[in-house]
């Protein structure tokens, strides 16, 4: 009687509306977006350290080396092997934790400046190991350059920080996995320009290579675009793309993707000691990577929304001055800043730093990386590539991350670096918006 009712009812029903499609070439308003500054942040001015022409590995270690066995310093600044990653920050911190035990007795009081990665592995270590410890914060949240950010606004929480990862690294993996904090491998890439496409670049990495080995037969240090230059290994490439796309557009691609990982482009990159080959992310965070700084925190007394403008050194002690005019006396302390903070003498030490470690600031690159989050109610695009690469184009953010394949939501990151990066801070939310709208405009059905 039911389904005869049913059928009897007189009232019209109103269809269900189809989903409004996109139309060929033209991208939706995102219904999500966030983006990064890191190069005018106050607490990091910039993202990342790089190997600037003319630097040598001797300056990273310059900034390690201690101040009276009072003052120690870690970061990934000062890492020699891993210079640049969590990896090195995290082995930076054990290190300068391993230096202050080597000295210290049990029960010192040991102030540790910064609750990032390389903070957050010293103040555990040292912990562990009997000190006293307080770890002293300038933003009002820990993680450094390791931001994650949860709201309901997107489906996961998302990476405002270090979110990519290269090559393998067990000892990150256990702390990874400890932490609960999920992580997927990259998988396919796709190079696309308005006239071709290509799944991959068969010319660009071998040219690098190519203008790097030159340059270690070379008197001086140059910058790459010049080893590739004076090299010819940019010619060659040129004259080796594929039918679809241009050789030289194609380098020119790989280098802009280069600045994404170094925070500096060819220009400024050196040729002796920058590792290009091995920089290419492999996997990405997708679990929440603030966990792994929370947890090395957890039971560890830690002051935020405080900022340390001096530190004043001698044989016996070691005194904080915080920017709120209070002071702190601690028998030791472990600054891990970033360079870019040294860089623009946000701290006065007192005595001035020996000149090994200014020269060290002074030699050594603080790059620019950002990154620019975007959700949409359904996807626009077909491919199913995760890394998205844009040829011969005047767009500023030109490698885009799909992560759609990975968690199932239709999010896309954009990531840019360098002189570029430096570019899309100017801009506000409305102008980076619609740059970014044009830009995945080749990507749209």
């Amino acid at each position: 009687m039911l389904v005869l009712t049913a059928c009897a009812v007189d009232a019209r029903p109103d269809p269900t509306p189809s989903p409004t499609r996109t139309p060929p070439g033209v991208v939706p308003q995102p219904t999500s977006f966030a983006r990064t500054a890191w190069g005018s942040d106050s607490f990091s001015r910039g993202a990342v350290s790089y190997m600037a022409v003319g630097s040598t590995l001797e300056h990273r270690e310059a900034l390690a080396v201690p101040l009276l066995q009072r003052v120690f310093f870690a970061g990934e600044a000062s890492s020699v092997d891993n210079a640049g990653t969590v990896t090195g920050a995290r082995l930076s911190g054990a290190a300068a934790a391993a230096a202050v035990a080597e000295v210290g007795r049990s029960g010192d009081k040991v102030a540790v400046v910064g609750a990032g990665a390389a903070g957050a592995e010293a103040a555990r270590a040292l912990t562990r190991e009997g000190f006293d410890v307080v770890v002293i914060e300038a933003r009002k949240r820990v993680g450094g350059r390791i931001e994650t950010v949860t709201d309901k606004a997107w489906p996961f929480p998302i990476e405002l920080g270090a979110w990519r990862l290269a090559g393998d690294d067990p000892a990150l993996a256990t702390v990874l996995d400890d932490a609960q904090v999920a992580t997927e491998r990259l998988d396919g890439s796709v190079f696309r320009s308005q006239t071709g496409e290509s799944d991959s670049d068969p010319v660009s990495a071998a040219a690098v290579a190519s203008a790097l080995a030159w340059a270690q037969n070379q008197p001086t240090d140059v910058s790459i675009e010049t080893s590739l230059d004076r090299s010819g290994a940019a010619a060659t490439a040129a004259d080796s793309g594929p039918d679809e796309l241009g050789g030289d557009e194609l380098l020119a691609q790989h280098l802009a993707a280069l600045a994404t990982v170094f925070g500096a482009g060819a220009t400024d990159l050196s040729s002796w000691f920058t590792p290009a080959m091995q920089a290419v992310p492999t996997s990405i965070v997708t679990g929440g990577f603030g966990a792994v700084v929370a947890d090395a925190l957890d039971g560890i007394e830690t002051f935020l929304s405080t900022t340390v403008v001096g530190v004043a050194y001698n044989d016996n002690r070691v005194s904080l001055r915080f920017g709120t005019g209070e002071s702190l006396s601690v028998d030791r302390v472990v600054v891990t800043v970033p360079l870019g903070v040294l860089q623009q003498e946000s701290i006065e030490f007192d005595p001035l730093l020996p000149f090994a470690h200014r020269t060290a600031i002074s030699a050594l690159g603080m790059g620019t990386i950002d990154t620019v989050w975007l959700r949409f109610d359904q996807p626009f695009w077909t491919t199913d590539a995760v890394i998205w690469n844009l040829v011969g184009t005047d767009d500023e953010i030109t490698t885009w991350y799909n992560l759609e394949p990975v968690t199932g939501e239709a999010v896309l990151v954009g990531i840019v670096g360098g002189a570029a990066a430096e570019r899309t801070e100017l801009l506000d939310d409305d102008e980076l918006t619609a740059a970014v709208l044009s830009t995945l405009a080749p990507f749209a059905q």
